[in-house]
Formats: C-alpha cells, sequence, structure tokens
C-alpha cells in the first residue's frame, strides 16, 4: 500500500516544492507532553478496507489501518519500512511523523454498506497499532467499530494499547451480531527492557490486565507473545516469568514470535543494539545474516520452550466461561511465512 492516493496526480515526485500529501491534508502539531515533538498529516483516504496482497501470506485478506506511523516508539517495529513510501525516514519520523486519516469512520461505513463487499474478517492493529496514543485524542476507532457493530461484520484487534477498553461498549454490542477477537502484544515483562525498547507503550501489566478485562466481559482475549528478542528476553527464566503472568492474567490461547528484522527496522534496531549492547552486536549479526529471521532451529527452540511452559501454567484454563471462544486474530502482516506456534 504505497499511499501514491495522497500525493497529487501531477507532482514531480523529485520536487522539492510539491506537498507529500494532497491539498486538502492538515498538518498538526500538539503542545501537550504526550505528543511535544510529534507532527499530525491530516489526510482525507479514499479508501480504508485495505486488501492484503496474496504474496503476503497472512491468515486474514482484508485490514482496516487508520493511522501511518506510531508513537509507541518500538525499535524493532516491522512496519518502519512504510514510512519511506511517504519519503519520510523509517527511524524517527515513523516514531514522530504520524498519518491520521480522519476520514476513516465514514470510509469504512460506505464500503461496508456496498454491495460489493462480502462480509470478509477485518482485521486491525496487524500494521500500526490503531489504538496507539493519537487515538486518544482523535478517536477514530469508535466510529470504525459502530460500523463493524452495524454491519454485523467480524472483525480482531492486535494491540498494545489500554485504550481499547474505552471501547468495551462497542465490542460487546458487536460480539452480539458477528464474531469478535482481541489479542495484546506482550513479548517480555521485564520492565527495563519494556522502557529501553518500547518507551511510547503502556507498561505490559496493564496490557495483560487489558486481557484480562476483555475476558471478563466476553470478549475472547490472547496474547501475541511478540517479539520475544534473542540474548535480551528469550533466558529460560525470562520465558517462565512472561508464560506464567499471561496464564495469569486468562488469556484464551498464546502465540510466540521470535524478533525478525526486516529493512528499516533492522537498521534501527542494529543502530540501538550498538548504543546500548554493543557486546551483542556480532551475535545478531550472526543470528540474522542470513536475512529478516533468526534460523529456523532457534525458532523451533524458543516455540518448544514457550509451549513446555504455556502448558504447564494453565494458558487458555483459567479464561472466564462467559469469554466468546473465537479463532484467535491474526499475528502482524508479515513478508514471509513466519515461524508460529499457537498453544
Amino acid at each position: 500500500m504505497r499511499w501514491d492516493n495522497l500525493r497529487l496526480a501531477d507532482a514531480g515526485r523529485d520536487d522539492p516544492a510539491v506537498p507529500l500529501f494532497a491539498r486538502d491534508a492538515v498538518t498538526r502539531t500538539f503542545d501537550t507532553p504526550e505528543f511535544r515533538g510529534m507532527t499530525f498529516y491530516e489526510i482525507q483516504a479514499r479508501s480504508i478496507i485495505n486488501r492484503v496482497p496474496a504474496a503476503s501470506r497472512v491468515p486474514f485478506e482484508y485490514t482496516i489501518n487508520p493511522y501511518r506511523g506510531c508513537g509507541h516508539r518500538c525499535v524493532y517495529c516491522f512496519a518502519r519500512k512504510t514510512h519511506q513510501y511517504l519519503d519520510l525516514d523509517s527511524g524517527a519520523d515513523f516514531d514522530s511523523k504520524i498519518v491520521v486519516k480522519v476520514n476513516a469512520a465514514e470510509l469504512a461505513r460506505k464500503e461496508l454498506a456496498s454491495p460489493r463487499w462480502g462480509g470478509h474478517h477485518v482485521a486491525m492493529g496487524t500494521n500500526v497499532d490503531c489504538y496507539q496514543r493519537a487515538e486518544g485524542r482523535y478517536r477514530l476507532m469508535r466510529g470504525i467499530l459502530a460500523a463493524l457493530r452495524d454491519a454485523a461484520n467480524p472483525f480482531s484487534i492486535l494491540t498494545k494499547g489500554t485504550l481499547i477498553l474505552r471501547d468495551l461498549d462497542l465490542l460487546t454490542e458487536a460480539a452480539e451480531r458477528a464474531e469478535v477477537g482481541a489479542a495484546v502484544s506482550v513479548g517480555f515483562v521485564d520492565p527495563g527492557v519494556w522502557r529501553s525498547v518500547e518507551p511510547g507503550t503502556p507498561d505490559p501489566h496493564r496490557r495483560l490486565e487489558t486481557c484480562a478485562t476483555l475476558n471478563d466481559n466476553g470478549i475472547a482475549c490472547g496474547v501475541l507473545m511478540a517479539p520475544i528478542l534473542p540474548y535480551l528476553t528469550d533466558s529460560p527464566a525470562q520465558l517462565d516469568r512472561t508464560v506464567r503472568e499471561i496464564a495469569q492474567a486468562g488469556a484464551t490461547h498464546l502465540t510466540p514470535i521470535v524478533l525478525h528484522l526486516r529493512p528499516g527496522a533492522r537498521e534501527w534496531w542494529l543502530a540501538w543494539l550498538s548504543r546500548e549492547h554493543p557486546r551483542l552486536v556480532p551475535r545478531y549479526l550472526e543470528l540474522y545474516g542470513r536475512g529478516a529471521y533468526a534460523p529456523k532451529s532457534y525458532q523451533e527452540r524458543i516455540s518448544a520452550q514457550v509451549k513446555e511452559l504455556a502448558a504447564r501454567h494453565g494458558v487458555g484454563r483459567t479464561a472466564p466461561a462467559m469469554a466468546r471462544r473465537l479463532p484467535p486474530p491474526p499475528a502482524p502482516e508479515p513478508e514471509a511465512p513466519e515461524q508460529l506456534t499457537l498453544l
């Protein structure tokens, strides 16, 4: 999805005088602590339900992404490269220059009502987080959820944001009409690692509390245990602690994913690693020297460990009986098949 529809049709791509977005785009900054240093590009998108290219091989066909860029500032974020399609960089620009599709709810309602729409499952939070901090100001998800509810359209949400609980009323109403699933992303619970690599996200324990609250209110919620960071969060003790706390939160399921480093994220991650853990750089270059993914043997070993821990701690056994047992939400969109284990 290259966002060419946001560029002036007659503009020269290399002309510095040409604006990046269409003439009706609005650029805003907010002088509040949570948005200081950030710029928001409010645009009128042409469409909001996106069909995923078949080559991506993900277990869903359609997505809704009301934002581009993310204030969570996760160093490893796989979606960083998408900012380069906007002639922005995948590092600081991705963290601080956020594209906001202000007409997302209106488009969702229109497209869901189209005779051509087949009522397919819609995945949200698969590119950048739809409940990132900006959502607290723009409130796009309430309109999107209302449109999905009114269309009785199935959907799932993946998020690191506790703000999803603001919309609990709409989620429960939608779940009375169609399948609704949720997952929170918690790859580790170590406070030092969290503050360093996910500085804009809620505390992992608050995310697990969010998982518990969703399940308590009948919205089946699992955990995407991602990413597991080699040499940082993959020790037996760290994995055990994380899985134990996921089980205590009543997660309906658990899916572990080892860190993958695609172009865009790879450079940003290695720069961070060289500053914070320089001794690990050679080990990462060895582990990821052949591409974006860790060796299959490493992924299989971690998955086996997590599977054993999940069985030991009872993941899925302590979730409230009232929770709707729906298919788990999908993992983020990968460029190549991911080594996934559903527990």
